[in-house]
C-alpha cells in the first residue's frame, strides 16, 4: 500500500517550504508536492514608487541574495531608459555578484547540503591518520594539494566533536538522521567533511567581506544605483582593490583544496545513484543525457548573465550564456525568447484564469486552504491551490533553472571556457556526463560553478585595476529622469546564484505602475501548472527510493541540491486579518 509522507519545514534552506510525496509499497516515491506556505507580496510594496528606488526596496526581497535582486532592479530601471553604464561600473557589478556566488555556494554546500552526505556521527570512529591520506587521495584527483592534511588537525576536530557528542550538545547537528544506510562515505571521508564544515565558518565571512569592499556592506549592499555604481573612492584606492583580491584568492585555494576535492568524494561514492549510464562524456556529447536520481524535468533555462563588454544590455559577450535545452539534449540550446516567459497560478493561491506575461502579471492572493485528515494532520489540496510560489512557463513548458542549468547550456552552446571547466571536471574524476542529470550532478555543477568564478574573477579584478590606471575613473551615465520616465518599460533578466532572475517593470509619469519578479525558486519549488505538469522540484523527487520513510533523508537530499530560497519577502497571514505576532528588537545586543 501507498504512504503519504509530509516533510513540513523543510530545514536548511531559506524560507517556508512543504514537501509531500506519495511512496508505493516498495518505499519509492510515485507522487510528490512542493508547497510555499507563507506569501512573497513586494511586488504589491514598488507600485506607485520612484523607480530608482526600486532596488533598495527589492533587494529586501530575499536575506540571502540581497545583492542579486538589487542589481537586477536597477537593471530593469536602466533597460527602460535605455541606460548603458561604464566599464568601471560594470567590472564593478560583475565582482560583487561573483563574490556573492562564491559566498553562497560555500555556504550551501558546507552548511545547508553536506549533511545529506556527511554523517557527522560516523566520522567519530575514522582513523585520523587514513583520514589525512583520504584527503591527499582526493585533492590529487582535483589536482590541488589538500586544504589540510595533517593527522593532529584531524584529530583534535575529532576530538572536538567527540566532547559535543558526549556532552549531548551536537546542537545543529542533533537531529540528524545518523546511521542511515543512505549515507555511503566512510568514516574517514566523513571526518574530512566536518573538518570542512568547520573550516568553510571562517571562509565564508571573508567571501562576505568582498561584496561589501564595493558593495558598501553585506548583506543588503548598497552602492549601485540606476546609471552606475557610487563606490568611487574604493575603485580609486588601490588599497582597497589589493584587499579584494587578497580575500579573493585565499577563498580560491578553499575552492580548489576542500570544496572540490570533497565533491569529487561524494560524486564518486554516490555515482551509483546518479545515473544508469556508463556512456562518456564524449558519446554523450551528441545525444540526450540520462537522468539519475534526482535528474527531474531534463529541461534547463538560463537568462544568461555576467557581461564582458560594454555594448549594453542584452547585446554584450557573456560569462554565462543565453538559451534552453529541453530533454537533456546537450547536442543544440534552443535561443532564449523573454515573450515567451508567463507565470500561471492554477494550483497557486492566487487569483488569475490564465498564464500572463510578467509585464502584465498580477499578484493577487486567493487563500483557499488545507485539507485535513483523519489522521489529524492537515495536507495540501493537490487537486486544487496548494501553493503561494506561482508557476512560470517557458514556452508552455517547465524548466529547471540554477548552477547545473547554465553548465548544461555552456556545453550545449560550445562555449569553451564552460566546456573546459565541466569536461576536466568529469574526466579528472572519471565520471560519465550523465551524472550530471542527478542530485549528485545538480552538486557538481556548483562546484564546477563556482571554480570557474574564483578564476575569472581574478580577471576580473586585474582589469579594473588597469582600467583605473590607465586614468578611467567613470562610474556613472547621466540621464534625464524627466524625460525618460514619462512612459517605459524595462527587464532586468539575468542569473542568481540559484538561476534565472527576472525583474519586469512598467513605468507611468515617473512612478511604477506594475513590477514582477520571478526568483529561481519560483521556477523550481512551483506547483503544477494547468496543464498538471510537476515543476522541478515534484519532478526531481520521482522514482526515488526512501531507506527509511521515517528518515526522509533521500527527499531533503534532492531538494537541498536546488539550494531553495523560498521565501523572498514573504509575510505572515492570518486569512481573518488577526495580529500574529509583536517583536521588539533591541538593538543593543552584541555577540
Amino acid at each position: 500500500m501507498s504512504k503519504h509522507i509530509v516533510v513540513d519545514p523543510i530545514t536548511r534552506i531559506e524560507g517556508h517550504l512543504r514537501i509531500e510525496a506519495v511512496i508505493d509499497e516498495n518505499n519509492t516515491i510515485v507522487d510528490a508536492y512542493s508547497a510555499s506556505t507563507m506569501f512573497r507580496g513586494i511586488e504589491t510594496i514598488l507600485q506607485g514608487r520612484d523607480p530608482r528606488d526600486c532596488g533598495l526596496l527589492a533587494m529586501r526581497i530575499c536575506g540571502v541574495c540581497t545583492g542579486t535582486h538589487y542589481q537586477r532592479s536597477i537593471e530593469a530601471v536602466e533597460d527602460a531608459f535605455d541606460i548603458t553604464i561604464p566599464k568601471n561600473a560594470r567590472i564593478v557589478r560583475n565582482l560583487i555578484q561573483g563574490a556573492l556566488y562564491m559566498h553562497d555556494h560555500v555556504v550551501h554546500f558546507y552548511h545547508l547540503h553536506a549533511l545529506d552526505f556527511v554523517d557527522v556521527v560516523s566520522a567519530l570512529s575514522a582513523d585520523p591518520a587514513k583520514t589525512a591520506a583520504e584527503a591527499r587521495k582526493w585533492a590529487s584527483v582535483a589536482g590541488e594539494n589538500p586544504y589540510i592534511d595533517g593527522e593532529s588537525e584531524f584529530k583534535a576536530i575529532q576530538d572536538r566533536v567527540a566532547k559535543f557528542v558526549k556532552q549531548g550538545r551536537l546542537g545543529i547537528f542533533g537531529n540528524g538522521y545518523w546511521g542511515n544506510p543512505h549515507y555511503k562515505l566512510t568514516p574517514e571521508q566523513n571526518l574530512i567533511g566536518v573538518a570542512h564544515y568547520l573550516q568553510a565558518l571562517d571562509i565564508q565571512r571573508d567571501m562576505a567581506k568582498m561584496q561589501a569592499i564595493f558593495g558598501g556592506k553585506n548583506p543588503h549592499p548598497q552602492s549601485i544605483v540606476v546609471g552606475g555604481v557610487t563606490c568611487v573612492q574604493d575603485i580609486q584606492n588601490p588599497a582597497r582593490l589589493a584587499l579584494f583580491k587578497s580575500l579573493l584568492l585565499a577563498g580560491r585555494k578553499f575552492v580548489k583544496e576542500a570544496y572540490l576535492p570533497d565533491v569529487y568524494m561524494a560524486g564518486t561514492m554516490y555515482a551509483g545513484e546518479a545515473t544508469d549510464s556508463k556512456a562518456t562524456f564524449t558519446e554523450l556529447m551528441g545525444g540526450k543525457g540520462v537522468g539519475g536520481t534526482g535528474g527531474g524535468l531534463l529541461n534547463f533555462m538560463s537568462y544568461g548573465d555576467f557581461r564582458l563588454d560594454d555594448t549594453g544590455f542584452y547585446k554584450s559577450a557573456l560569462l554565462f550564456p543565453s538559451g534552453v535545452v529541453l530533454g537533456g539534449d546537450i547536442s543544440k540550446v534552443v535561443p532564449l525568447d523573454q515573450e515567451k516567459i508567463a507565470e500561471d497560478v492554477t494550483h497557486s493561491w492566487y487569483k488569475g484564469d490564465k498564464p500572463l506575461h510578467p509585464y502584465e502579471g498580477q499578484t493577487i492572493p486567493e487563500y483557499t486552504g488545507l485539507d485535513r485528515r483523519e489522521d489529524g494532520n492537515a495536507y495540501l489540496k493537490t487537486k486544487e491551490k496548494y501553493s503561494w510560489i506561482k508557476s512560470p512557463l517557458y514556452n508552455d513548458t517547465r524548466v529547471e533553472v540554477g548552477p547545473l542549468a547554465r553548465m548544461v547550456i555552456g556545453v550545449a552552446a560550445k562555449d569553451k571556457r564552460i566546456t573546459k571547466y565541466v569536461t576536466e571536471f568529469l574526466e579528472r574524476g572519471k565520471l560519465p556526463v550523465a551524472v550530471l542529470f542527478s542530485t549528485v550532478g545538480r552538486t557538481a555543477a556548483r562546484a564546477i560553478e563556482t571554480n570557474l568564478m574564483a578564476d575569472v574573477m581574478v580577471e576580473w579584478i586585474d582589469e579594473l585595476t588597469a582600467n583605473v590606471l590607465a586614468g578611467d575613473k567613470s562610474t556613472w551615465t547621466e540621464f534625464d529622469f524627466d524625460k525618460v520616465s514619462v512612459s517605459a518599460k524595462g527587464r532586468g533578466m539575468a542569473e542568481a546564484p540559484r538561476g534565472a532572475l527576472g525583474h519586469w517593470v512598467r513605468i507611468e509619469e515617473g512612478k511604477v505602475a506594475n513590477y514582477q519578479a520571478i526568483v529561481p525558486s519560483t521556477w523550481n519549488a512551483a506547483p503544477r501548472d494547468h496543464k498538471n505538469r510537476l515543476g522541478a522540484y515534484e519532478a526531481s523527487l520521482i522514482g526515488t527510493k526512501v531507506a527509511n520513510p521515517e528518515q526522509p533523508l533521500e527527499i531533503i537530499r534532492t531538494i537541498h541540491s536546488f539550494d531553495p530560497c523560498i521565501a523572498c519577502a514573504v509575510h505572515v497571514v492570518d486569512t481573518k486579518g488577526k495580529e500574529l505576532a509583536v517583536y521588539k528588537v533591541d538593538t543593543s545586543c552584541s555577540i
